[in-house]
């Protein structure tokens, strides 16, 4: 379980697989039992509780935004990657499976190349993740003199008719800076493994799931909940309670799983989707979710600051999340349109996964038009079905 915990520091290697022991923070020392715990100040503990939902609220909320945008957009490289009943239903089991095997690497092999191993490979996936949750403020802030060219990365296989794209992916000069920028922070987090880096990391991670993991239905969202409710990924947010007293050189953290953020996050995008869709000007569902999400995070704290123990997030978190919305449903008597409601059929209406519905108007017949290859381009195109 990635608990919130209090207290903790992280090791020099990759983020931990489980909440770390209060000890550890005094290093061989307490191996030794001769060290003494640092106990923070009111002031520290409270900014880095207050730091750390922060960095929890703002991935979901703007996530959740950009998940909108995302449903709609046409642009291959954005397609959302949509959860089934049966992937939520699957999903704390291959995730539980991948901690034990971690585990078991952990055991039979060097920690050290482990961890080089890991390093890297969150490296990799960390200035990816970065990049991409820079580009919309890239766009603003590019300078309008400088020329912004496009680029295209193509892999093909085969010749003639039988040609076949494996990669087609388009970039401009506003995606490599953002690209650059990242690359920075991922060599400052490889070579110091500092918190801030971290964070970073960790905000890009976080709003990207929520951006681009997309719910189906109600129905799916409260399996993936209630799955995860006695389980939590190994991910963590971390923020030092100690900062007041030692600057950036901190090392007594408060930690936060990333899959608090992530989980409960796709769910409330996915109740922002179905706001947009009964189209109202009022968000409901959005806010009483976001809400409750901020109301089951701060009964977290306060119960781990009542029993002096580290709790698991999702077991306040999950309740919440889905309950508050229930009833909010029930009030208004739409319960039934809330659990009915598909996401697939407004963003993906041929099938479950990785294909986007054209936005059109007009008449069922301009719409079927719409869906019809285009003759006048020469690039090939999968056949897309008519619109019945």
């Amino acid at each position: 379980m990635a608990d919130v915990e209090q207290g903790a520091a992280l090791p020099s290697g990759v983020p931990p697989p489980d909440v770390l022991n209060a000890s550890a923070a005094n290093g061989t020392d307490a191996a030794n039992g001769t060290a003494t715990r640092f106990v923070s100040t009111p002031e520290g503990t409270a900014l880095a509780y207050g730091s750390l939902v922060l960095m929890a609220l703002l991935p979901i909320f703007f996530g959740a935004l950009r998940s909108v945008s995302c449903a709609k957009s046409k642009n291959s490289s954005d397609m959302p990657e949509t959860i089934t009943s049966r992937d939520a239903a699957r999903f704390p089991i291959i995730a539980s499976c991948t901690l034990f095997g971690l585990y078991l690497f952990f055991k039979i092999f060097s920690q050290e190349y482990i961890n080089l191993l890991l390093s890297m490979y969150f490296f990799v996936l960390g200035i990816l993740a970065l990049s991409h949750t820079m580009s919309p403020l890239m766009n603003r802030a590019f300078p309008t003199n400088l020329p912004n060219r496009q680029y295209q990365l193509l892999f093909t296989q085969g010749s003639g008719e039988a040609k076949e794209e494996i990669v087609n992916y388009e970039f401009d000069t506003k995606d490599l800076v953002c690209l650059c920028i990242s690359t920075v922070v991922g060599i400052w987090y490889v070579l110091k493994k500092h918190w801030v880096a971290n964070n970073l990391f960790g905000l890009a991670f976080a709003l990207n799931g929520v951006e681009l993991l997309h719910l189906n239905n109600v129905s799916t969202g409260c399996i993936l909940l209630g799955g995860l409710f006695i389980y939590d990924v190994f991910w963590v947010m971390v923020f030092p309670q100690d900062l007041l007293e030692k600057g950036l050189e901190a090392n007594n953290f408060a930690m936060l799983g990333l899959g608090d953020i992530v989980i409960p996050g796709i769910f409330i995008a996915l109740l922002l989707r179905f706001d947009v869709s009964l189209r109202k000007d009022s968000r409901t569902y959005f806010y009483t979710s976001f809400l409750a999400y901020i109301f089951g995070l701060g009964l977290t704290i306060f119960v781990m600051h009542t029993f002096k123990h580290a709790q698991p997030a999702l077991l306040y978190l999950v309740p919440a999340c889905i309950g508050f919305p229930v009833v909010v449903a029930l009030v208004k008597g739409e319960l039934t349109d809330m659990f009915s409601y598909e996401s697939v059929v407004e963003v993906l209406p041929h099938t479950p996964r990785l294909t986007h519905f054209p936005m059109v108007s007009g008449s069922p017949a301009s719409l079927a038009d719409s869906m019809q290859p285009s003759r006048a381009s020469p690039r090939r195109r999968r056949p897309t079905p008519h619109a019945l």
